[in-house]
């Protein structure tokens, strides 16, 4: 089974703490919606006669393609692949873009699972981040999308300045509240090059409290169990039967295909890229041409890979698979650079419902999970 992801570059406008691809102007859509029917149609034969189960629409805010515009690309991709029976198609949104008008249209179309951007319920967060809905349009949405949707994502930052934990708490109740099957969280974080580090620079926005941040973690997780939701991956919460597919193929190491510009893709044993330019991207595309790059992946890659990935969610790094893909040697430098956070209470090992070992982080180490899976890396 593989997954195939396509990136729409276009956002009505920027967000501060944003790094992610993308155009404010939507001059070139429909050249750029062309080139993507196009890429697909010259890499149908990159999966390997491997079905697809899943296809994503992320971005930029894939919300600002109408319709009929999805189900080009869906249509593309039926056209050139083989995809299951009943997959799971998302599109990420945004609340401004989800008019009910809007909701009722995408809930008769193949789309079935939305991934809505809401980050915060609070105007002074929504401002500070410089999004383009408001508080009111994002109760609104998602109280006519849980109308027509079942399976509903919602995006939620915590550890933005100025937003007490009182008032994160009442963000995630307050998502709970529609009867949100998912959701998915991610602390601020300053990325280079960004509005949002430039004006922490200026002093005009307070700089990311990283202990703040990590109690707001916690708090989280706390709010979360009390309501059922599995805590499968680092970022991304879900009730029983809800996990998203497309995210989970990612962190179990399924191959998946990259459509569109900075859209990477992986099969095992090279991962490969777009080029990060929306001009450059739809020119080479229009000449017939990948504007892509590749890299083949060392055992040592996969392995590196295969830990950050797997202390990431509830199925941890398997003893088993590190010994039979990668050879004894890479099992015990694993135990050995594992000691000190067994000590630490920050890993743990355990025992799988198949009589397996499993090395995964506590409680008190996944706030701290993707800086210890870099010490537990094989350095060559």
């Amino acid at each position: 089974m593989s997954g195939i992801y396509i990136h729409i570059p276009f956002c009505k406008q920027a967000c501060f703490y944003c790094d992610f691809h993308f155009s404010t102007s939507l001059k070139k859509k429909e050249e750029m919606i062309s080139s993507l029917v196009k890429e697909i149609e010259i890499r149908k034969d990159e999966l390997d006669n491997k079905t697809v189960e899943t296809i994503y629409f992320g971005g930029g805010t894939p919300s600002v393609l109408n319709t009929e515009e999805i189900q080009l690309l869906i249509n593309a991709v039926y056209n050139n692949f083989v995809v299951v029976e009943n997959p799971e198609i998302t599109l990420e949104a945004n609340p401004d873009d989800l008019s009910e008008e809007k909701i009722i249209e995408l809930s008769n179309s193949p789309i079935n699972r939305l991934s809505i951007g809401v980050q915060s319920f609070f105007e002074k967060d929504l401002k500070l981040m410089n999004r383009a809905h408001n508080s009111k349009e994002a109760k609104n949405c998602l109280q006519i999308a849980s109308q027509y949707f079942t399976n509903i994502s919602v995006d939620l930052i915590y550890g933005i300045p100025d937003c007490t934990n009182e008032e994160w708490r009442e963000n995630i109740k307050t998502a709970l509240s529609f009867g949100i099957p998912h959701i998915s969280s991610y602390a601020l974080t300053v990325e280079p090059k960004t509005a949002l580090e430039t004006l922490i620079a200026k002093g005009k926005i307070s700089n990311v409290d990283e202990e703040k941040a990590q109690e707001q973690f916690y708090i989280l997780l706390e709010e979360l169990k009390k309501a059922d939701f599995i805590h499968y991956e680092l970022s991304n919460f879900g009730k029983e039967n809800f996990f998203s597919k497309n995210n989970s193929a990612y962190w179990l190491g399924k191959s998946y295909l990259g459509i569109g510009p900075s859209a990477h893709s992986f099969d095992g044993k090279q991962r490969s890229w777009n080029v990060r330019n929306n001009t450059k991207y739809i020119k080479s595309i229009q000449d017939n041409k990948l504007p892509i790059e590749r890299e083949i992946l060392s055992k040592t890659d996969v392995y590196n890979e295969y830990i950050m990935t797997g202390l990431r969610t509830i199925w941890g790094i398997s003893f088993d698979k590190i010994k039979n893909d990668f050879g004894e040697n890479y099992l015990q430098y694993l135990k050995k650079q594992s000691e000190k956070y067994i000590k630490q209470a920050l890993l743990e090992v355990t025992t799988t419902s198949s009589g397996t070992l499993k090395i995964s982080t506590t409680k008190k180490g996944k706030f701290l999970c993707d800086g210890i899976a870099s010490d537990l890396f094989m350095v060559n």
